[in-house]
């Protein structure tokens, strides 16, 4: 993921952001159309798209020039070091990025 933000945005006037939420990999198969109730149909594709409302709200307001900080849980598994490593590259302090093992709450 490469890093983004608004030319001339003045981070220090934009404040800081402490953004507390979800952080999900979005596993996205497009098909011809919607299945109906019981069926199966077979998909043409497959994507994993990071998401998650608090880690989308937490890149937009990286792109708008605030200094950003993520605190969350991600997984101790490919999509989780993958959701991690991409608020990084936006410039996004992960510190308070819990990364757990199994279900925990």
């Amino acid at each position: 993921m490469e890093a983004h933000s608004i030319p001339g945005a003045d981070h220090a006037a934009a404040g800081h952001v402490a953004v507390v939420g979800s952080l999900n990999m979005d596993l996205v198969v497009r098909a011809a159309r919607l299945p109906l109730p019981g069926e199966t149909l077979s998909g043409s594709s497959f994507m994993t798209v990071p998401g998650g409302k608090g880690g989308n709200q937490a890149v937009a307001a990286a792109r708008l020039g605030a200094r950003v900080a993520m605190i969350g849980r991600v997984g101790a598994d490919a999509y989780g070091a993958q959701l991690k490593a991409g608020l990084e590259a936006e410039g996004i302090d992960c510190s308070g990025v819990a990364v757990c093992n199994g279900q925990q709450w």
